[in-house]
């Protein structure tokens, strides 16, 4: 497994507000760029399935492998000989102020193939995802 990028944001927009926003697929592409549209099977839960369209992309296939509401998110695009996982984990401070760190790593023996075509992207990206992400779980005003 190779780790691709990451990024971490701490803020007091709290933990529930990040959930409500990664629950609701359908406006990933307001805070993240790189995404054409995203579409859940059934209910935001451990095991749930989807597709997501990279723009200049195919369409891919994802899983909800990890959905632990206020902890952790982890979701694993499924690539031709590949995995890509995207795992955000949240932790609460004794002041109330939230952290997200954000983790993509990629396995499989195409591995090198998707690093080459995507790894410089996502890890430009990511950053500023995560900043755009914040502002749209502040903006949706989910109460503390």
């Amino acid at each position: 497994m190779k780790t691709i990028a990451t990024a971490q944001i701490t803020t007091d927009v709290p933990a529930e507000a990040f959930f409500e926003r990664w629950a609701d697929m359908a406006t990933w592409p307001q805070w993240n760029t790189d995404t054409a549209w995203v579409r859940l099977d059934g209910p935001f839960r451990t095991g749930a399935t989807g597709q997501l369209k990279p723009k200049g992309g195919p369409a891919t296939r994802f899983v909800v492998t990890s959905l632990v509401p206020g902890r952790e998110f982890t979701d694993v695009s499924l690539l031709l000989g590949a995995r890509l996982t995207f795992q955000h984990l949240v932790s609460v401070d004794a002041a109330g102020r939230t952290t997200v760190a954000v983790t993509v790593t990629i396995a499989g023996p195409l591995a090198f193939f998707w690093t080459a075509v995507l790894g410089k992207g996502i890890a430009t990206g990511l950053g500023a995802d995560l900043t755009r992400l914040e502002a749209a779980a502040r903006a949706a005003g989910v109460p503390a």
